[in-house]
């Protein structure tokens, strides 16, 4: 299935990545939904700004019931099931040494981020699946981290959350797999800039960029450019499988 054919559900969409992915889908003729949590004005004014072809609709990733809500609330207005998923929300923030240290860091921290990344794409793989099934096609994207590769800095939390999902991209692979459902994680370093990297020191992303082999530090737009690749005909024969979007910087 083209691009262009698909209704895309990009979850976090309003802001940063999620809002970088929902402008190059809808440039590629999608139609897109902008989920999102508590950015509403964010949300409201991307899908103003794209028009009909999209959809701006509140969930908490975290409850199944909001989730199937959204679910089917896509499908109303569009008039067929959701085909392409985007797992991207995230409630953190990269302030490097104001994270809480190994031995200092309690569960609800990493329940947290546990319960946004993986118990998120776990809500949205289900109450997409049946469309998919029915469809048999589907595309589900999830957004991971090269600190998995290089935990070069102590995000404790943040990092297992992302390899669990990237444990459950795999898994999920191969059971969606006969459906006509790929599975796949595209991988990203610091962004420059987004608001989860807001807090990042401006030295930090001139050390980053000298350590790439392109010199440069990826933009949201050049890792949106990324995730368009698995939703697109050309990875038809791709999944379960992790694309870092770094520059280089992590050659895995």
């Amino acid at each position: 299935m083209k691009i262009a054919d698909q209704i895309v559900l990009v979850t976090g969409g309003a802001r940063g990545v999620g809002a970088a992915c929902v402008r190059a889908f809808a440039h590629e003729g999608a139609r897109v939904v902008i989920n999102w949590r508590n950015s509403g004005d964010a949300a409201n004014a991307l899908a103003a700004e794209i028009g009909e072809r999209a959809l701006a609709l509140q969930a908490d990733v975290t409850d199944r019931a909001a989730v199937d809500a959204m679910v089917a609330a896509a499908q109303s207005r569009f008039g067929a099931p959701v085909s392409t998923v985007v797992n991207n929300a995230l409630d953190y923030s990269f302030n490097g040494d104001a994270r809480s240290q190994m031995t200092a860091i309690g569960w609800d921290e990493m329940d947290r981020q546990f319960s946004t990344v993986v118990r998120g794409a776990l809500n949205l793989i289900q109450a997409t699946a049946p469309g998919m099934v029915a469809a048999r096609f589907g595309r589900i994207i999830n957004i991971g981290t090269n600190l998995f590769q290089n935990p070069v800095v102590p995000y404790h939390d943040y990092t297992a959350a992302k390899a669990a999902l990237l444990s459950l991209t795999r898994t999920a692979a191969g059971d969606l797999g006969p459906d006509g459902i790929t599975v796949n994680m595209v991988s990203g370093g610091l962004l420059r800039t987004t608001d989860a990297s807001a807090a990042t020191p401006e030295a930090v992303f001139d050390l980053i960029a000298g350590m790439t082999p392109l010199r440069s530090v990826t933009t949201p737009q050049e890792f949106a450019d990324a995730v368009l690749f698995f939703a697109s005909p050309w990875s038809r024969a791709v999944t379960g499988q992790n694309l870092v979007v770094d520059g280089g910087l992590v050659r895995d």
